[in-house]
């Protein structure tokens, strides 16, 4: 286990519905005991941890009498308008009693992508943490729609370990990693080639009628990590003092880890928060001069997808429609589409005006084979 992740002190915890459950109770006050004090414990060591917690449209749905997950989006709003009250009850109650207070943050994904909206949560967690006080997130299951959810927790907390700048993302799940399909368990995994290579043929899922996400949303959480350089762990959040297993080096669970270095916030918002408002296809020649982190010039770029302004987030894509990276981009895409393929020279007499040489500036670009 890589020294960093001892040393991790901002710990985002996933915890999933399944994980405050058992066979005969769709939350069980002992299990949610249990994570509470392992969480307590890493408080009282100096940590600072940050729950991104499921479980409201649980407890909703055992409030409403509902057998399984309601199809509705308005009776799953319900629910999590239900059940959102009584998981921070549960939370508050334990952690009064050890004179820790809690704070509970709703999330949506358009409040993340817009970049002044970003930056005051961020500022909210980090105001938080500083008071010592334990952030409690969810999504904000009774207003969020179809074009604006997460969709599930995993993608949640990538989000929020990007927020607050984490040391360390653990994801609380079923199983005791990624298991191979012999029960052989992957314990560390350094690149997105043995994600699509190896691990994506040994997916198995099984259908839940409370959850949603599952081995293939943790997956895609843990490529989105990897991206932004933040340590990924799926470990089995059955197992007693998991937690601290985890911080005293044990080799449990399965850890995904960048070779990359980190990258600071602005770029990691870029990557990953910021909205996606198009996306440009390059040629060859421009595609590997990106990967050698140079700016994106006019006559590299063969086709504008979307109606975008400048100082919009695109997508990069190769003539065969890998997505590589993405940018801020320095021109609208009426005027992008007219210099397409042309020379740097040509732009003032084709627009008019003079404009910048680079349609994206290397300090603005992120690539994922940076990684």
């Amino acid at each position: 286990m890589p020294e960093r992740i001892r040393r991790a002190q901002k710990i985002v915890i996933k915890i999933g519905t399944s994980i405050l459950k058992t066979r005969g109770e769709s939350f069980s006050a002992q299990e949610h005991a249990r994570i509470c004090g392992e969480i307590y414990a890493l408080i009282k060591k100096g940590r600072q941890p940050v729950l991104v917690s499921s479980g409201a449209i649980a407890l909703g749905m055992k409030s409403c009498g509902f057998k399984k997950r309601p199809k509705e989006m308005a009776e799953l709003q319900a629910c999590a308008a239900i059940g959102q009250g009584k998981l921070m009850h549960a939370y508050e109650s334990f952690f009064t009693k050890k004179k820790i207070h809690t704070a509970q943050l709703l999330l949506t994904r358009d409040g993340l992508e817009d970049r002044k909206r970003f930056l005051c949560a961020r500022n909210t967690l980090e105001a938080l943490l500083k008071r010592n006080i334990l952030p409690i997130v969810n999504e904000n299951d009774t207003i969020a729609v179809e074009e604006i959810a997460f969709g599930d927790n995993d993608i949640l907390s990538v989000h929020v370990a990007h927020l607050v700048g984490a040391d360390l993302l653990i994801n609380l799940s079923d199983a005791e990693g990624f298991l191979l399909k012999d029960g052989t368990r992957v314990r560390e995994v350094s690149s997105e080639d043995e994600i699509d290579n190896k691990l994506l043929m040994h997916l198995s899922e099984k259908k839940r009628e409370e959850t949603v996400g599952g081995m293939a949303a943790k997956l895609k959480a843990a490529r989105v990590a990897m991206r932004l350089g933040i340590p990924f762990m799926i470990v089995n959040g059955h197992k007693p003092r998991i937690l601290q297993e985890i911080l005293s080096g044990r080799d449990v669970g399965t850890l995904f880890i960048s070779s990359g270095g980190k990258k600071d916030m602005r770029h990691k918002w870029i990557a990953f928060s910021a909205t996606r408002s198009g996306g440009i296809t390059v040629d060859q020649g421009a595609y590997q001069a990106l990967l050698a982190k140079k700016s994106l010039l006019p006559g590299g770029i063969t086709k504008v997808h979307g109606d975008f302004e400048s100082g919009q987030v695109v997508e990069l894509e190769t003539a065969d429609g890998k997505v590589f990276g993405r940018g801020v981009v320095h021109y609208r895409s009426h005027d992008l589409s007219r210099i397409a393929g042309k020379r740097t020279s040509e732009i003032p007499s084709i627009l008019g005006r003079k404009t910048p040489d680079e349609v994206i500036h290397r300090n603005d670009l992120v690539i994922w084979s940076e990684r």
